[in-house]
């Protein structure tokens, strides 16, 4: 039903923010031909301005071979932006009536085996795709911003998506040099912005009680958790600090201080 990813060429993304902007970068970074659908001629400059930005990045870091900014087509009609997209990236303004109404007419003008995938971060795909003829190929891909240089993209369908889209979503963006994830289940603010938010819910704390400056909680974080992290990761990190014991020597000896009351945050039972 769905083409072979790595088949992929053409890319349509809608949306000229930094979000909608930086898919375009990275996707003609990786030598594919895009095409990006803005709503007005007014939105050009802020589109162009995000992928001018990226390409310094980008060209850095290596552009694949056949990569070029004369592959990018932007458009103010939407119908002919989809109309040959093999795939689309949506990045539209984060308001749920305006994407259940941008996705109705997006299952009906776009290829019938071309899989859409929202950037949405706070938006449930299961509301999105409620009036879109065609759900089952309708997909969550989160990135973290800016898309060009974080590699993560957490994948999660709809109530009435094909499985098979997942998963042909998670190949696709794994060929165009992603990392992604697939969720098990559809949350709000998916794994990694619910992580984000906890850790800054506690920062807000700190602040608020006079307990730490802006300053001081950006220099804790890069100087300790955030390298360590970076290469471990947070599980993998508890699990390697007790030796041979792993994981379930940590529980054991610093479980309880979950508890303790010097975190505003609830602890997991």
């Amino acid at each position: 039903m769905y083409p072979d990813p790595s088949s992929v060429t053409r890319v349509t993304t809608i949306g000229a923010g930094p979000i909608g902007g930086g898919w375009a970068a990275h996707f003609i970074a990786r030598g594919y031909d895009v095409t990006a659908y803005i709503h007005s001629e007014a939105e050009r400059p802020a589109l162009m301005a995000v992928i001018d930005t990226g390409w310094i990045s980008l060209e850095a870091l290596g552009l694949v071979p056949g990569a070029s900014r004369d592959r990018l087509t932007v458009t103010t009609d939407l119908d002919a932006a989809v109309r040959d997209a093999q795939f689309i990236q949506e990045s539209a303004p984060e308001r749920l009536e305006l994407k259940q109404a941008l996705y109705k007419r997006l299952g009906e003008v776009a290829p019938k085996d071309c899989i859409i995938a929202s950037s949405t971060s706070g938006l449930m795909m299961t509301d999105i795709q409620k009036d879109c003829p065609t759900p089952e190929r309708t997909v969550i891909g989160h990135p973290f911003n800016p898309p060009y240089l974080l590699p993560l993209v957490e994948i999660i369908g709809g109530k009435r998506t094909d499985p098979a889209a997942v998963e042909w979503a998670a190949a696709f963006y794994r060929h165009a040099g992603k990392a992604p994830l697939t969720m098990k289940k559809e949350i709000p603010g998916f794994v990694a912005t619910r992580l984000q938010e906890a850790l800054w819910r506690e920062a807000l704390h700190m602040v608020a009680n006079g307990e730490a400056t802006p300053e001081d909680i950006d220099v804790a974080l890069m100087n300790g958790p955030a390298p360590r992290m970076a290469v471990q990761g947070q599980c993998m990190a508890f699990h390697v600090a007790c030796g041979e014991g792993g994981m379930a020597t940590n529980l054991d000896q610093f479980g309880p201080a979950l508890k303790w009351p010097w975190t505003r945050l609830e602890a997991p039972e």
